[in-house]
Parts: structure tokens; C-alpha cells; sequence
């Protein structure tokens, strides 16, 4: 076993480093030309269709409001990688690690955007009556390629069984830190509170993120802002310090180890990557019951994903941990406490370890969820609707066990299924990309300019 689990991590270890960055990159480098570069020349009106319109409830077919979906999409993404992965950006490539995040997620926007995008065209109704879609519908009725998109309907599965393991762990270790929770208890409410939403259905897991995300995104960005805030005079040092080592290297200083521009670049890459999820596929089977009347429309929300994800929630943490100067104090082994330390400078140690531990475990929740639900329509679309039950309560114990740190092996398996995922993933998108272009043509040709005359006339 041993043999195998190194073999496992070997493997693991070779596809995430320049094989998969090359893949998203490329990729998503790729789609941004073949778009022509949309999400920069119509940002605007992106922002207009999305952040201007939180409360529409869509018009055309669908199960859930166009916010709704988007927040369910959301839950999976905000969390750990936004709180604890920054950190560990910064404490491994430095401060300019955060440009190369920036750069990785202006450009996944393309591949979030056209996910989104094929997840819209490609959906259908279950026996439910409900809307499902994703990469295993695009893969297999877009392209024809029924094995690969029963390979990566497999894949995610399992995945989901690895990744519910490990955040029900990541906050069960949290808050024994925090309050002296004994990990049994915390698994156990945990997996009551997800059983809970989850046997409501999409419906509920909709409503339920719709008020969850927002709320706790913004009472992040609150307690963030409070932070910066009280560090002002260091915000254009925190800047400077970004845009400088993204090209030049850092040397050590305190906690911190130094770091060259290639450490910057790849642990930028890697922790954008894994931040905003482009690439991965999961999105498009969250985005695919929305309700509305054009694709490209619902693309956009995939959009507003990225920049709330990344742009926005990502760039606060980096602003705390930079001003505060922890990053120079905590060395890297501990960077997950970067952001409790920071915090502790203005709210004290207690109420600063409450607030982290809070907003994790709610985000926690909701990703548990909805990672839930993606590893469910998986199993339907394998073996049909009543087997993605079993597969549910079967979710709901890994909650239990990896709370308590079982089955620790089956973690090790969780880098290489995302692989298995991304890679069929990505190059589906790649293949049907002309197919993204014709119908964001037919967006900007035929419903834009009818778009801007409402602008105007309100205007």
C-alpha cells in the first residue's frame, strides 16, 4: 500500500506542476483570443447584467434564479483557498505570487465563461423535472466521447468523497483549535446541517447559498476593510511590494524565506488556479439549472464568480496579511495562521480566532453541499436518479470520518482524480470552443445593442 500511495503522490505531484498550469493557462489563454477578448472590452456591461441585476429572477427555462445558481457555484470555490491558500501563496513565492493570481484569473475567466456556457446548451431535464448539465453532457453529446465523459463522471464522484473528507477535517481541526470542540462533535453537527440541506434538493441548497455566500463574503470584507484600514499608511508599500517581486526576487526576512520570480509565478498560478476553480467543470453543473433565456447570459455569471472569488475576496486577504506585516513574522509551515494572526491585531486574539473560525465553518458548509450535490449528478448521470441517494448518505458518513481523520489514505487519491477531471474537462471546452464563439457572437449581434438602448433610455 505504501508503494502504491507514493506512486500515487509521484504521479499527483508531476500532472499539477507545468502539465496541468500549461493545460489551464493554454487553455484558458486560448479561449480569451478565440472570444476576442471579451471580458475586457465588455466588462462593463458584464457588471451591469450580473452585479446590477442580483435580485432578477431570469426569464426562460430553468430551476433557479441566475443568483442563485451562481452562489451554489460560489459555495464550492469560497473557503479554504481564499483564507488559508493566499497565505500560503505569499509565505511561498512572496508578495508577487498575488500579481500572478491576478494575471491566472483574468485569464480563467475565458474557461469559467465557456464552461458556463456549454453547461447552458447542453443541460436537460431529469426525472425530476429539474435541470442538470456539466462537462459529462457536453463531453458526451457535444463531442460524442460517451467513455470520457463516463471517466470523468467517475472521477468527480470519488473526488467528491476525498474533498468532503478533507474540509470536514480542515474545520473540525479548526475549531478544536478554537473552542476545544472534540472532532466527533463537530462531524456529527456537520454532517446533520448538510443531510439537512442536502435532502431538500437544489431548491433548497439555492436558497440556502443565496443567503449564506453573500452574507458571509460581505461580513469578510467588512472585517477585512476594518483591518486595512487600521493599516492605511501601508497599503501602497503592500501594493508596491506586489507588482515589484512579481518580476524581481524577495529576500528573507523575519519568518519569511525569500523568494525567486519562479516561486512567485508558480505559487500564484497554482493557488488562482485552485481558487476560482476554471477548469474543473464543477461550476457548469451548478450554472446549468439556472433560469434563463440566453447562454452567454448565464456565461456571465461564471464571470462574476472569478472576480468576487479572486479579484476581490483573494486581494483582501493579501491586504491584511501584507499590511499587518505577518507574513514576515509566521514562517511557512504555519501560514495557515497568517490570517487569525492578522486579525488578532485589531479584534485581539479570541474574537479574531472566532471570526476566522465562524466564516470558515460557514463556507465550509455551503461547500460541503454543493460538492455534495456535484458528486450526486454524477452518480445519476452514471447509474440513475435512486443510486445518487445512496451515494448522498454515503457522503454524509465521510463527513463523520474525516472529522475524525479517518481513512486518511483515500486523501492522497484527491490530486490525482481532480486530474482525471480537469484534464477531459479543458480540452472538451477546447473542441467545442467554436461553438462558445458563435454563441457569444449571436449575444453581441443580436440582444447588446438592444441591452444598451434600455441603458440609455434609463440613463
Amino acid at each position: 500500500m505504501n508503494t502504491f500511495t507514493k506512486w500515487v503522490e509521484i504521479v499527483s505531484d508531476f500532472l499539477w506542476g507545468l502539465p496541468i498550469i500549461i493545460l489551464l493557462l493554454g487553455g484558458g489563454l486560448f479561449l480569451t483570443i478565440r472570444l476576442k477578448f471579451f471580458q475586457f472590452r465588455y466588462m462593463p456591461h458584464i457588471f451591469r447584467q450580473t452585479f446590477g441585476r442580483i435580485m432578477s429572477k431570469g426569464s426562460g427555462d430553468g430551476t433557479l434564479t441566475p443568483f442563485q445558481a451562481t452562489t451554489s457555484a460560489l459555495a464550492s470555490t469560497m473557503g479554504a483557498a481564499n483564507i488559508v491558500g493566499v497565505p500560503v501563496a505569499i509565505a511561498l513565492g512572496g508578495p508577487g505570487a498575488i500579481f500572478w493570481m491576478w494575471i491566472v484569473a483574468l485569464i480563467g475567466i475565458g474557461t469559467k465563461y465557456s464552461e458556463v456556457v456549454l453547461g447552458i446548451k447542453y443541460r436537460e431535464k431529469n426525472a425530476a423535472g429539474d435541470y442538470v448539465g456539466g462537462p459529462m453532457y457536453y463531453i458526451k453529446k457535444g463531442l460524442g466521447w460517451k467513455k470520457v465523459a463516463y471517466i470523468f463522471a467517475f472521477a468527480l464522484m470519488l473526488e467528491v468523497m476525498a474533498s468532503t473528507m478533507v474540509q470536514s477535517n480542515s474545520i473540525a481541526t479548526t475549531l478544536e483549535g478554537s473552542f476545544g470542540l472534540s472532532p466527533i462533535v463537530t462531524g456529527i453537527l456537520v454532517a446533520l446541517l448538510v443531510a439537512l440541506i442536502s435532502f431538500g434538493g437544489i431548491k433548497t441548497i439555492g436558497r440556502v447559498t443565496e443567503r449564506l455566500i453573500p452574507s458571509m463574503v460581505v461580513v469578510y470584507i467588512l472585517t477585512a476593510l476594518i483591518i486595512i484600514g487600521a493599516h492605511v499608511d501601508a497599503v501602497p508599500a503592500a501594493f508596491g511590494l506586489i507588482f515589484t517581486h512579481a518580476f524581481q526576487p524577495i529576500s528573507a526576512a523575519g519568518g519569511f524565506a525569500g523568494a525567486g520570480v519562479a516561486a512567485a509565478i508558480r505559487w500564484g498560478l497554482a493557488r488562482g488556479l485552485y481558487s476560482n476553480e476554471a477548469g474543473i467543470g464543477t461550476a457548469p453543473i451548478a450554472h446549468a439549472a439556472a433560469v434563463n433565456s440566453h447562454p452567454a447570459k448565464q456565461g456571465f455569471w461564471g464571470v462574476f464568480e472569478v472576480v468576487v472569488d479572486t479579484l476581490i475576496v483573494c486581494t483582501m486577504t493579501a491586504l491584511v496579511i501584507l499590511t499587518t506585516g505577518v507574513w514576515k513574522v509566521i514562517d511557512a509551515d504555519n501560514a495557515a495562521n497568517m490570517v487569525t494572526e492578522a486579525y488578532s491585531t485589531i479584534f485581539g486574539a479570541s474574537l479574531g480566532g472566532i471570526i476566522i473560525s465562524i466564516v470558515l465553518f460557514l463556507f465550509v458548509i455551503t461547500t460541503i453541499v454543493v460538492i455534495i450535490y456535484y458528486g450526486e449528478k454524477q452518480a445519476e448521470f452514471l447509474f440513475g436518479s435512486n443510486f445518487s441517494i445512496v451515494i448522498r448518505v454515503a457522503y454524509i458518513a465521510a463527513i463523520i470520518i474525516g472529522a475524525l481523520g479517518g481513512l486518511q489514505f483515500v486523501w492522497k487519491f484527491l490530486d490525482l482524480l481532480l486530474a482525471i477531471v480537469v484534464i477531459p474537462n479543458v480540452i472538451a471546452v477546447l473542441f467545442l470552443s467554436g461553438q462558445v464563439r458563435d454563441i457569444t457572437n449571436d449575444y453581441f449581434t443580436n440582444l447588446y445593442p438592444k441591452e444598451k438602448k434600455q441603458v440609455k433610455k434609463k440613463s
